[in-house]
């Protein structure tokens, strides 16, 4: 089974610096399973993949624990700078437009640049 969980980084910060939802996770990936809460039996989760999306902190976005980035293998994607997403919305739009009229498909750069 794969997990995806988006905006990993959204759970408040707790007093002591903790993530609840974001240690559930982690105790997950860790343990490879938890502990019922009622009958102490512990459950084993078996054949599980975690994949985690997040922004950069900030916005009510916070920074997540070392203890629980170690799990992942990370991957940053910079945004783009420049030019290069005006081209890659201006090729969609283009495509889109295309089935109208001139006079509508003429205002793609006008609909990008907006």
């Amino acid at each position: 089974m794969l997990i995806f969980v988006d905006d990993l980084n959204m759970p408040a910060i707790e007093t002591y610096g903790a993530q609840g939802a974001i240690e559930i996770l982690r105790q997950a990936m860790f343990m490879h399973g938890w502990y019922e809460r009622k009958t102490n039996d512990f459950r084993a989760l078996q054949d599980i993949q975690f994949i985690g999306a997040m922004g950069p902190p900030g916005a009510g976005k916070n920074p997540i624990t070392a203890r629980y980035t170690w799990n992942f293998s990370l991957l940053f994607v910079p945004p783009y700078a420049g030019d290069g997403l005006n081209r890659i919305f201006e090729t969609i739009m283009k495509w889109f437009f295309g089935q109208f009229s001139s006079t509508v498909a003429g205002l793609t750069k006008n609909v990008v640049s907006a």
